[in-house]
């Protein structure tokens, strides 16, 4: 499993990579928590690619509904059918109400999508950040998660013949229900520690000089120790390595750091402590350790 997700670039540690095959031995659902930025999606991302199986996304958001994540009818074709119907002289209210309640009006998103296989092979199913929405929402999901099925009252139970690999993640800013977390293996997603946050850019940006790549994971991990509003997750490192490249740096400066921190940070509290004299201090700690490690 290890070499699988370094296939699509992704580094994965043995607990990760074990918890991951269980995951899809036992076909049970993956839940992985831990800050934004730390490359939880891109795991479930990753896995489509190696597998080649279909990804399909469901990003959760506050307010998000069964009509907008599970399924609704198309109500314009169903009046029109009544009406046609209606015209034809047809009385029989049980043929046209199973008729109106059929697959052919039935809209499907993406829960129902993940519980069907396309060209014989069963999605990657990642439901995103799923934190963001309400816990009637997470109680729905019950179904989806311990049986591979949703009820549809009008229409009747839809069951996977394969069951999908699900992804959940979260990214903490409330406490998902137990009885979610209990159907689901479960995985700490940690921020990489610095030999493996390097070889992460080496691989995503592979045009970055050697030496400031050095310098740039050096200061990031530095960054992440301080009390910030938000820590720069795998991402930033990866853009903030990238726009340096872009601007053809070979070395960290002041003035460099300081018109380039809005790739890094996103806060502004954030970018203007370390506009500072902070900025500065931590750059000078980094020069020295590197200078030290030889």
């Amino acid at each position: 499993m290890v070499d699988l997700l370094a296939s699509g670039d992704y580094l994965a540690g043995r607990p990760l990579a074990t918890v991951l095959f269980l995951a899809l031995k036992m076909q049970r659902p993956l839940f992985l928590e831990g800050e934004a930025g730390v490359g939880k999606t891109e795991i479930a991302k990753v896995l489509s690619k190696a597998l080649d199986r279909p990804l399909i996304r469901l990003q959760c958001y506050e307010g998000l509904d069964i009509a907008s994540a599970v399924y609704e009818w198309n109500y314009p074709a169903q009046m029109l059918e009544i009406r046609l119907s209606e015209a034809a002289g047809i009385s029989d209210r049980d043929r046209l109400e199973h008729d109106i309640f059929s697959e052919r009006y039935l809209i499907r998103r993406p829960v129902l999508q993940a519980l069907q296989s396309q060209n014989g092979k069963a999605p990657v199913f990642l439901i995103d950040e799923l934190d963001r929405t309400d816990e009637a929402f997470e109680a729905f999901l019950l179904e989806v998660l311990s049986d591979f099925q949703v009820t549809i009252p009008e229409f009747g139970t839809v069951r996977a013949e394969t069951p999908p690999i699900v992804i959940v993640t979260s990214n903490r800013t409330r406490e998902v229900h137990d009885a979610l977390k209990r159907r689901c293996l479960y995985h700490w997603v940690d921020y990489p520690k610095a030999r493996e946050e390097l070889e992460i850019i080496r691989r995503k940006v592979p045009g970055c000089n050697a030496a400031l790549s050095a310098e740039i994971v050096a200061y990031v991990q530095k960054l992440r120790t301080i009390d910030l509003f938000k820590n720069p997750g795998v991402a930033e490192t990866i853009d903030w390595a990238t726009a340096l490249t872009e601007l053809d740096r070979l070395a960290l400066d002041p003035e460099t750091i300081s018109d380039t921190l809005g790739t890094l940070l996103k806060y502004q509290d954030d970018i203007a402590r370390i506009q500072g004299g902070e900025g500065q201090k931590l750059l000078a700690e980094v020069t020295a350790e590197l200078r030290a490690a030889g």
